[in-house]
This record gives structure tokens, sequence and C-alpha cells, in this order.
């Protein structure tokens, strides 16, 4: 086959240890077609800018745009915007590309039509923490069946992890969404499967992924992720379905359990149920882990419930307000009346 140009685009803020190897990787490819890498730098608090510029300056390859703004969509978009080539590949600034990542993603391109492949979220610990989040972002008692970060079969998916582009897809639909600061990818790719194309799962592709290092990192992690999963379902209806209202469903239950156990108290027999289920759940999850991974566990994947739940409970109507999505309906009300 002929192989197409790539070019790799990196949202990067606070990335001084990582970026060089993570550029390494991407230049470092078993890809037979010319690449590039394009850098898009958001406002700092260590060397990130010098370490790109240094990599700029000894890699024709490289491009570094700035990103002022700092969030992730819009150094997405700039980054795509500086970019040349008709592949397009979203990769993090930390994340570590096997060597024949891009190779597999524009094979599985040709061969399925689709507009977008990628595959699994590789969660990978190095504390006992960080591995007991690992075991508990891998397992459908964590995160549903969502693919990308249980794995399985490949083929059509709602959304994957990062992503290989073909550049007509996101013209078609421009590109990533800015007031999306999380969920962007989600989004988007809701709104690529919607002009009619496809979004496919290769779980040949694997990226490393390593988890928040402690509890209140991965509590506000999640807390975000379902405040924003709420906005993606105000602005595209239809789009939610039981693994995203699970959580929020098991947050309602368990407060009531708890305030109607104040009177009655074996009503307290519906928190004390989800306790024990979610320590049954950890004892599989926790083979060939160290005994504080094990008993992490059941505490890992109540943060990531109990979290994302809170954060789709309460996400505000105003967030998101300035998405496409929402001007769109504002200018179409204001168009009829």
């Amino acid at each position: 086959m002929t192989w197409p140009a790539v070019s790799v685009v990196m949202p990067v803020r606070n990335e001084e240890r990582h970026l060089a190897g993570a550029v390494r990787h991407v230049l470092a490819q078993e890809y037979p077609g010319e690449l590039e890498a394009v850098l898009a730098v958001g406002p700092s608090g260590d060397r990130t800018r010098e370490v790109a510029d240094s990599l700029a300056a000894d890699d024709p390859r490289v491009k570094v745009v700035d990103n002022p703004s700092g969030h992730t969509p819009s150094a997405l978009n700039a980054a795509i915007g500086a970019s040349s080539h008709p592949i397009v590949a979203r990769i993090d600034g930390h994340a570590m590309m096997p060597a024949d990542y891009l190779r597999v993603a524009v094979e599985t391109l040709d061969e399925t039509g689709a507009d977008n492949v990628g595959g699994i979220m590789a969660a990978e610990g190095g504390s006992w923490w960080e591995k007991a989040v690992a075991a508990a972002m891998t397992s459908k008692v964590g995160v549903g069946n969502a693919r990308f970060h249980t794995g399985g079969e490949g083929g059509p998916a709602d959304t994957v992890y990062l992503g290989v582009f073909r550049r007509s897809a996101l013209d078609r639909v421009d590109g990533y969404d800015e007031a999306f600061l999380r969920a962007q990818d989600w989004e988007m790719n809701h709104r690529i499967r919607q002009s009619g194309g496809v979004v496919w799962f290769q779980p040949r592709m694997r990226v490393s992924y390593r988890p928040r290092h402690n509890a209140k990192a991965l509590a506000k992690q999640y807390f975000h992720y379902g405040r924003w999963r709420r906005v993606v379902a105000r602005q595209h209806k239809g789009t939610l379905n039981l693994r995203y209202l699970a959580p929020p469903a098991a947050v309602l239950a368990i407060l009531a359990g708890i305030l109607a156990g104040v009177f009655f108290w074996p009503a307290l027999i519906v928190p004390a149920g989800y306790a024990a289920g979610v320590v049954a759940a950890s004892v599989p999850l926790g083979r060939g882990l160290s005994w504080k991974s094990h008993l992490a566990i059941p505490v890992a994947l109540a943060t990531m419930h109990m979290s994302w739940g809170i954060g789709f409970l309460t996400s505000p109507p105003s967030l998101g307000a300035d998405s496409r999505t929402a001007r769109g309906r504002t200018g179409d009300r204001e168009s009829t009346t």
C-alpha cells in the first residue's frame, strides 16, 4: 500500500519530565511513511517550553505552536491547524507509543474505511496505589463495558482512546469543540458518527497510561468526567445509556439509604450492600498484586463510582453553554421568534 504521511499532534503542559521520551517514541515509529510531530504548548510551571523548543531545533520534523489558554481542545485544534498531513494522530505529552502504533492505525483505516481508529488505554501503575487504580480502571465493575478500558473485539465503537483520524473527517466536523474542557474526544467522535463516519476500536493499539497518584487526584478526575459527560448528554440527546446512569443512581440510592437509616435502620442495607459488592468484586481484580494494592482496590472503585456520580448530578446547566451545539440551538430558537 501507499503509506500516507502522518501528523502527530500533542497537547503539552507541565510535561518536562516525559516530553522528550514521548517525542522520541513518535519519531522512532516503525512507519514507512513521512512523519511530523506538532506540539501545542500551554502555560507551564516547569521547563516544558524549553524542552519543546530544543526538540524542534534538533529535528525539523518537530514543530511547536502556542496554546495560551492551556486547555486541551484548544491545544489540539492549534496543533491540527499547524499540521500538514492527511492523517492526524492524537497522542499525549506523557504517552509512549508502541513502535507499530501508527502502522497498525493506518492499516486499520485502510481496511475498514473508518474515519478514526483508536485502541486501549492500558492503565499501568508504579506504586501500590496506582496498581490498585489500574486494576479498577481495566475492569467492567470499574468502568462498565468500555472496550478502550477493558479490551475486547475490534469493531465500530462510540469512542476510542486518543485516536488516529482522517483529516477529511476533522475538517468535516470542524475539529474539537473548545467549550468541552473534558470529554472532548467523546463529543467529537459523536459528531463524526452523526456525520456518517465510523469510529473503530482496534485492540492491537495499546498506549500505556499512568493512573492518578492518590485518592484525591483520582476523585477530582472522575468528578470532572461525570460533570462533562452530563454536558455531552445535554448537548447531544439520546447519548446516555445504563453505564453512564449507574454511578449517579448508586449515589442517590446510597444517600437515600443513609438518610432513611436514621429513622429506619433496615434502610442501611443499601449502602452496606454497595460496600459489600465492591469488596467482593475487588477480590479477583487483586490477583497477583501486593496486599496493599489488594486492599486499595475497593477504595479506588468507590472513589471512581461516587466521584463520577456526584459530578454528573451536580453538573450545572451553564457548563458547556458556549459549545457549538448549544449555540446552534440558541440560534435556531432566536431565528424562529
